[in-house]
């Protein structure tokens, strides 16, 4: 069953060719990131959109009820930048669910149909991304998953959620290549405004505090309107969590996503765990045996060696490189890590955006 996982669908990323950027840009784009108490972010990371090397594009920025400031920065932004438009969410507004109506807000007020979606702490790589994000010139793609990477930190946790971040999208990456694509992430994602409009939004799932991003993919990716974009100039830098506690409860807002997935996205996903999960706890089971001790040790690093084959030339593409030397290691940390975290998720039950 690993190697089902590691050549037939990681493979697909690990050899895909990683075409030129287009020299033009054809299309116009509207930006949209949603903030939240985001004034400190904002001021050191929204220069780097309007730097962008496209033509015409507008960045819309959702001030979701802040109060640090964000409102008088933006008002000093918007006189600095004329593709600048500010949507304010009030505080009592009705209907608010979380990210979700905040993005709503800001699709509604797009004057362009592509959209392309990232987040407050995000920087992009290059001043070319989004000739990388933008529109395809084949009519049927509607949507274009990108890929997020988190900043570098000298922390034991930071190697943690970049690890992990890479085996997400390893995983969500691959299968769009394998024609099933089942999420994206909205620190990078863009997709058709029409799109959006035509499938009801997140009318099914505006209950769920998270999913603006997974759960729309989930529900309107198919092997046909999806592409994906992974070149060094349109991957976006992410600011990762600083404590232990702020990642859980991320990772559990993820996991309340998770539930909603189509049926066969959440089977094939649990069984990629499950079987990683048993393999490692049968391969610590039979070293205790005499009997069976070497050839436990002997399939363990038969399976290391091919794994490796793949995962640290996937690493390297995917700007984690200094990873792949420790890469035995961070599988069995994350494995640890992901078992820990569907334990914690059964006992905390509520999760917010921010």
């Amino acid at each position: 069953m690993q190697l089902y996982y590691v050549f037939g669908v990681h493979y697909q990323l690990a050899k895909y060719p990683i075409a030129d950027l287009p020299a033009t840009a054809d299309e116009p784009i509207s930006v949209i990131i949603c903030a939240r108490n985001e004034v400190e972010n904002l001021s050191k990371y929204l220069p780097s959109i309007f730097n962008q090397n496209y033509g015409k594009f507008e960045v819309i920025v959702v001030n979701d009820r802040s109060w640090d400031g964000t409102a008088d920065l933006l008002e000093g932004m918007e006189r600095q930048y004329a593709n600048l438009k500010v949507v304010h969410v009030p505080e009592g507004e009705k209907f608010i669910a979380g990210k979700k109506f905040a993005v709503t807000m800001g699709i509604k007020a797009a004057s362009y149909d592509w959209l392309v979606f990232t987040d407050a702490d995000c920087e992009p790589a290059s001043e070319n991304w989004l000739k990388g994000m933008q529109q395809p010139q084949a009519n049927d793609v509607q949507i274009v998953l990108g890929y997020s990477p988190y900043v570098k930190k000298v922390s034991l946790l930071n190697v943690l959620i970049r690890f992990e971040t890479f085996f997400t999208a390893v995983n969500y990456l691959s299968f769009a290549l394998k024609g099933m694509p089942y999420m994206g992430v909205g620190r990078n994602l863009a997709y058709r405004k029409q799109l959006f409009f035509k499938t009801k939004g997140f009318a099914a799932h505006m209950h769920v505090p998270s999913g603006d991003d997974d759960l729309f993919v989930n529900a309107n990716a198919t092997a046909n309107n999806t592409i994906i974009q992974i070149h060094p100039d349109t991957q976006v830098w992410s600011e990762p969590k600083t404590t232990f506690l702020s990642y859980l409860r991320q990772k559990k807002r993820h996991v309340g996503a998770g539930k909603l997935y189509k049926a066969r996205h959440k089977f094939i996903l649990s069984a990629q765990i499950i079987f990683q999960f048993l393999f490692y706890v049968l391969a610590i089971a039979l070293v205790c045996f005499p009997q069976t001790h070497i050839i436990a040790v002997a399939i363990f690093l038969f399976s290391l060696l091919l794994r490796c084959f793949v995962y640290p030339k996937l690493l390297h593409r995917l700007n984690y490189k200094e990873l792949r030397w420790w890469f035995p290691i961070l599988d069995i940390l994350l494995m640890v890590f992901l078992v820990f975290n569907a334990i914690a998720s059964v006992f905390v039950k509520k999760v917010q955006w921010k």
